[in-house]
């Protein structure tokens, strides 16, 4: 009985240690490829942005396009920070004071981009940050929480990028 139990035992570790943590591996190993490239996607998505000087509906139906072709799931959220003029003093050639920012939300932007035609216009100077967060649990994320046992929110696929609008969209 004794030797029957330690092969069943040193079959199951073998098991363990052919298929698991392989897989828990190259999983691992997808995942970081994953980043990469959603990380460049939303770079893409919001150098466009900073460099059209506006948000189209068309633009943000692609970015959201390529997210899904990862195979994940995402929730995105997309900020826009508004330069406002204080100026204290201003002469003819100079403008003295400071540069305040107002931020307007992910749903304000897509709500404008619904109403306005598929356009959300911004001027030279206000900066956009778009961030993402997948909501699906990859291989990985399945196989660490069964290692570690952890509870909640194993987000890995996470990030942002933000960028100064360089031209004005009007």
């Amino acid at each position: 009985m004794g030797d029957s139990l330690i092969t069943i035992v040193s079959i199951f570790l073998a098991a363990i240690l052919m298929f698991v943590f392989p897989l828990a591996a190259i999983s691992e190993m997808n995942d970081q490829e994953t980043l990469a490239m959603v990380q460049s996607y939303t770079t893409e998505f919001v150098n466009k942005i900073a460099s059209k000087g506006k948000i189209t509906q068309e633009d943000y139906d692609d970015y959201i396009q390529k997210l899904y072709a990862t195979g994940n799931s995402y929730d995105t959220k997309i900020e826009v920070h508004i330069a406002d003029t204080n100026p204290g003093k201003k002469t003819s050639t100079i403008q003295i004071g400071d540069t305040t920012y107002y931020v307007v939300y992910d749903t304000q932007i897509k709500s404008e981009l619904s109403s306005n035609a598929g356009v959300y216009l911004l001027k030279e100077g206000d900066y956009v940050k778009v961030s993402y967060e997948n909501t699906n649990q990859t291989i990985h994320q399945m196989i660490m929480s069964a290692i570690y046992s952890v509870t909640g929110n194993t987000s890995y696929l996470s990030g942002e990028y933000s960028a100064p609008v360089g031209t004005t969209g009007y």
